[in-house]
């Protein structure tokens, strides 16, 4: 995943109800994707979902999580983390990258996290929803 990394400081993700949460080490490098594949759609109610991917070794779990796993367009698993009591998801482990855990921007809840550094699967983007001007944006994952 060569891409802008930025350190942030400690900081907590957390579903709707507070059951399952995830630490995140303070200095702990992030680099975060807007996705408008279909499958994100669907896994957020969205027209897109935002993910923050850290190193494992800087994101702590506690509580109790139930995983969806799926494949991707390149045949690889991709896992949903979710809380068994309100269904939030709060983190995602793409096989692909398996030193990397993906947290949902959304369950940061912070209206200061830094902007997503690309956006992928513009194909399945919807008219309607802009982006900012100079971000890298690909027709399907990345590497297109």
């Amino acid at each position: 995943m060569a891409a802008v990394l930025c350190r942030l400081p400690a900081m907590q993700a957390r579903c709707q109800c507070g059951g399952l949460s995830a630490q995140i080490d303070d200095g702990a490098q992030a680099m975060t994707v807007l996705c408008h594949c279909l499958d994100c759609q669907r896994r957020t109610g969205s027209p897109f979902g935002v993910m923050a991917y850290f190193p494992r070794e800087a994101v702590t779990f506690s509580g109790p999580a139930r995983d969806y796993e799926r494949k991707t367009d390149q045949g690889d698993i991709y896992t949903n983390g979710f809380c068994p009591c309100c269904g939030s998801t709060v983190y995602t482990l793409p096989a692909r990258y398996p030193d990397m855990i993906g947290i949902a921007v959304g369950a940061l809840a912070n209206p200061h996290f830094p902007p997503p550094d690309r956006s992928v699967f513009e194909q399945s983007r919807h008219s309607w929803v802009g982006l900012s001007i100079g971000m890298p944006a690909h027709s399907r994952g990345r590497d297109t």
